[in-house]
C-alpha cells in the first residue's frame, strides 16, 4: 500500500511516499514555511515517485508536540486529503517516529520556542516517558544511550548521553509507528500547553457609565 507521511511538527519539512519496506521518495526540508511548501513538495514527490494521490492508500502525519501554526499546517492537509481521496489518515507522535531509528535508551528533544523544549524517553525504541514541556535546564534524565536534539539546545541540556546528534523524523520512521491495520483515531495535535494567543480581558467599566 502507498502511504503518504508527512510531519510539520519540526522546524524540518518532512514528506515522502512509502511503499510497505521502500521509501519511493522523501525530502526533509529546513523551513518555518511550511504552509507555502508542503503541498508543491507533496506534489513534487508523487510524481518523482511516478504515482498520483488516486494511487494513495492512506497518510500518515505527526501530531506532535510542536507549535499551534506548523502542526496546524500538516494535521490540516493529511485531514483534507483523506477526506479528498477517502483514505484513513493516521495520527503519530513525532518524537515516536524519531525515535524509530534510534537504539538503546534514548532522549528525543525538539525546540518549543519560548525557550522550552519538548521531549519523551525512550527504551528500545518505545516511549518510557513523556512527551512533555519544559525549560532546557529542567529536564531530568536518567543517562541514556543517546540525545537527538539540535544543535541549538544541545549545550542548554544537564543530561548525560553517550552520543548527541539530532536527526529529523522521517517518512520511512513516521509509517513504522502507525498501525496501518487500526481503524484511525481522530487526530489530536499534541501542543502540550496552551497558544500564545488569548483572548483580551474585558476592560473595566467607566465610572461614568450608569
Amino acid at each position: 500500500m502507498l502511504v503518504l507521511a508527512l510531519d510539520t511538527a519540526t522546524t524540518d519539512l518532512v514528506a515522502g511516499i512509502v511503499d510497505g519496506d521502500r521509501v519511493l521518495a522523501e525530502t526533509a526540508v529546513a523551513t518555518r514555511a511550511h504552509n507555502e511548501t508542503l503541498m508543491p513538495e507533496i506534489t513534487r514527490l508523487l510524481g518523482e515517485a511516478g504515482v498520483e494521490f488516486a494511487d494513495l492508500g492512506a497518510v500518515v502525519v505527526g501530531c506532535g508536540p510542536g507549535p499551534f501554526t506548523g502542526l496546524r499546517v500538516g494535521m490540516s492537509a493529511a485531514s483534507a486529503l483523506g477526506q479528498a481521496l477517502s483514505i484513513p489518515v493516521h495520527g503519530v507522535c513525532t518524537h515516536d517516529a524519531v525515535a524509530a531509528s534510534l537504539s538503546g535508551e534514548a532522549l528525543v528533544v525538539t525546540d518549543a520556542r519560548r525557550r522550552e523544549v519538548y521531549w519523551a524517553r525512550y527504551s528500545g525504541g518505545k516511549r518510557v516517558a513523556g512527551p512533555d514541556v519544559c525549560k532546557p535546564a529542567d529536564l531530568s534524565s536518567p543517562a541514556v544511550d543517546v540525545v537527538s536534539v539540535p544543535s541549538s539546545l544541545a549545550e542548554l541540556l544537564p543530561i548525560d548521553a553517550q552520543r548527541v546528534t539530532y536527526q529529523p523524523p522521517t517518512p520511512a520512521g513516521l509509517v513504522s509507528v502507525a498501525d496501518l491495520d487500526a481503524q484511525p483515531e481522530p487526530l489530536v495535535p499534541l501542543y502540550l500547553r496552551r497558544p500564545d494567543a488569548v483572548p483580551p480581558k474585558q476592560a473595566p467599566k467607566s465610572p461614568a457609565l450608569p
